[in-house]
Formats: C-alpha cells, sequence, structure tokens
C-alpha cells in the first residue's frame, strides 16, 4: 500500500468527518471522545489497518497504524494517552493470548467498545518491575490473585486489564493474565494527581479469582511479556505524543507576543530530533525488527523535549503557568513527570550505558 496515497486519504476522510471534541475537557469527556473517535475510525476502516486479519483488521504494515494516530493526535481529536493505549496492549494479547481470545477481544479495544488498562506497577515495584509481589495462586482449573498496583492509567474506565503476578521467585516467576475488572474482589480507587487529573489509579486485588484459560503465555512468560510490551510504549505511542507536541508547539508561536527566538529554536530542535529518532523506530518497526533496549533513546530525547517545550511556554507567556487556569497550567506540571513515566530517565541512562555501549554495571 502506498502509504503516502494513505495519509491522503485519511486526511481527506477527516476532512469530511466532523469528530472535534466537545467543549467539556474533563477525563470523563475525554475517555467518551476517544470511544467515539475510535468507533467511527473502525466502522470507516482505518482502525483495522496494520492490524492482523485474524483479529479483525485489514492487514498492512504497523506504519499505517502510526500514520492513523499521527493524523489523530496532531488535529487534537483524541488526547494522546488514551489513544496509545491500544497501541501497547492490543500487540501483546494478539502475540501472548490463545487465539481465540486475542480474535474475540481485539477488536473491542480497536473499536472503542472497551477501554483496557496494564496492571504493572505496585507501590514497593515501580520502576524496579521484578521486584512485584502481587500472586497468584493455582486453584484447580483457576488461579488466586491477591496483591495492589499503582499508577495503573484509566482504570475507572477501564473493562480489562493485562495484570502481572508472581507465581515463583525471580524473573521466571512472573506470569500475566487478562484480567476482567468487574471481577468480585477487585477495588479501584483513583488516584488525582498535582495537575489535577484522576488518570492513574490504585487497584487492589483481594482473592480474585482468575480463569487459567485467562493467562497470557505460559507460566513464567510475564517478564518477556513486559519487556515486548515496553518498546511499543516507545515507539508507536511516541509517534502520536510528538505529533500533539508539535501541535502545542505551534499553539506557542500563535500565543507569545514577543517570542525568543533561540528559545523557540531550542524547543523545536529538541522536537526534531526526537521526531527524527521515533521515525527511524517506525521504520525498524516495519521492516519486522524486535524492538529492544534501543528505545531507551527514544524516550530520553521524548521526555527532554517535552519538559523543553513546556519551559520554553513558561518562559514565553509570562504567568500563564503560574497565574492561569488554562490548558497551559495542568500540561506544564504533567511535562514534568515524563523524566518518571514509562521508566525513569536515571534508568533509561543506565540501559542505554549497559546494554547500548557496554560500559559495565556502574
Amino acid at each position: 500500500m502506498n502509504v503516502e496515497k494513505f495519509r491522503a486519504d485519511l486526511r481527506s476522510w477527516l476532512d469530511d468527518n466532523d469528530l472535534t471534541p466537545g467543549p467539556e475537557h474533563s477525563l470523563q469527556a475525554q475517555m467518551r471522545q476517544l470511544a467515539r473517535v475510535h468507533r467511527a475510525l473502525y466502522d470507516a476502516g482505518w482502525m483495522r489497518y496494520g492490524w492482523p486479519v485474524e483479529v479483525g483488521g485489514l492487514g498492512g504494515p504497523a506504519l499505517l497504524r502510526a500514520i492513523v494516530g499521527e493524523e489523530v493526535v496532531g488535529r487534537r481529536l483524541a488526547e494522546p494517552g488514551p489513544y496509545s493505549m491500544a497501541e501497547v496492549l492490543a500487540p501483546t494479547m494478539i502475540e501472548y493470548a490463545p487465539a481465540e481470545l486475542a480474535a474475540e477481544m481485539v477488536p473491542r479495544l480497536l473499536s472503542g467498545e472497551e477501554q483496557w488498562c496494564q496492571g504493572f506497577s505496585e507501590p514497593g515495584s515501580g520502576s524496579d518491575l521484578a521486584s512485584l509481589s502481587t500472586r497468584a495462586t493455582p486453584d484447580g482449573d483457576n488461579w488466586i490473585v491477591n496483591g495492589q498496583k499503582v499508577w495503573t492509567s484509566f482504570a475507572q474506565f477501564s473493562t480489562r486489564c493485562i495484570l502481572l503476578t508472581r507465581t515463583a521467585p525471580g524473573h521466571d516467576g512472573i506470569t500475566a493474565f487478562f484480567v476482567d475488572l468487574d471481577s468480585p474482589g477487585i477495588t479501584i480507587r483513583p488516584l488525582r494527581t498535582m495537575h489535577g487529573v484522576d488518570e492513574f489509579c490504585e487497584v487492589y486485588y483481594d482473592d480474585v479469582v482468575i480463569p487459567s484459560s485467562r493467562m497470557l503465555g505460559r507460566p513464567g512468560d510475564g517478564w518477556r511479556l513486559a519487556m515486548d510490551l515496553l518498546p511499543y510504549e516507545r515507539s508507536t505511542c511516541f509517534w502520536q505524543r510528538i505529533a500533539y507536541l508539535y501541535s502545542r508547539f505551534d499553539s506557542l508561536i500563535e500565543e507569545a507576543k514577543d517570542p525568543d527566538e533561540y528559545e523557540l529554536g531550542s524547543a523545536y530542535l529538541a522536537l526534531h530530533t526526537l521526531r527524527c529518532r521515533s521515525r527511524r523506530t517506525q521504520h525498524r518497526l516495519r521492516d519486522g525488527a524486535r524492538l529492544g533496549p534501543d528505545t531507551s533513546v527514544d524516550k530520553v530525547l521524548l521526555a527532554t523535549a517535552e519538559q523543553r517545550l513546556y519551559d520554553t511556554v513558561r518562559d514565553l507567556l509570562p504567568g500563564t503557568v503560574e497565574l492561569d487556569d488554562t490548558p497551559w497550567r495542568s500540561e506544564y506540571l504533567y511535562s514534568r513527570a515524563a523524566t518518571i513515566y514509562g521508566g525513569t530517565a536515571e534508568i533509561q541512562r543506565n540501559i542505554i550505558a549497559r546494554r547500548l555501549l557496554d560500559l559495565g554495571k556502574e
């Protein structure tokens, strides 16, 4: 398929089909808008390109999915965080779930019928994911899960969760399940962050019964699943977020009354460097490469570019962040976490040093 024609046809369709969000900007409104956008794109076929036919897709390279996300998020039709969950979780289901389960469930996610989340981090196991303690114990044809997860994005809006549990000691003792969040024993408590949004949640599992048929892969495959999932967070998902940051850069140019060309240039250079790197990652994914620790470079560049952009907003729009209740304030506050979420900047640099540059453990 000709990629440029695909993009041109998609742009024409988006021009002809008004998916503009309503005036409400709450998280609840964003999730409703996400479902609306997914439904429209799925019914028109756009949301199905780049996905295997076996799960309701129309085939073609993953690059087509990146183009759809770039156009949708770049037009501010959906927020990049919620939109990206399909790109993170659907590939995991396709690779690790039983084929019949993936065929049943993935179309529900792509069409906006359902929202999913990932239950990885715990109060004592954030960046050190291997130390997680949520336990799954076998019980006949079921597993019984007990434990707590935290920083679970959009759990309060989600129907299902890809959950990591401990079934034995060590890395080989981590096992993944696909959990229905309306199961008895699950309690979800949203957390309001300093930017005023309850995007994250604590999720408690108390004697939750999960059928063995909902295991993703085999016992002990959870660590491998997590290592395969995380690069997706740093590939197509980043491409979408870059489109969003470019749109915000354009807004800054429009609003800045006395722009400092050096500061604007520095912010643009950081964004452009990130986009060039992310483009290379997209093309590697298109060519069938298996992404790995190299995506830590993408993560460091994203955090740098995002914080540089919003630092420039603070400098060129005096008082906007500190005094005005506008989207710039909440976005500036959220950007402070860019060096934390998805793996801290320190850990990403350690991965780059050890696994890409072979600089040793110190």
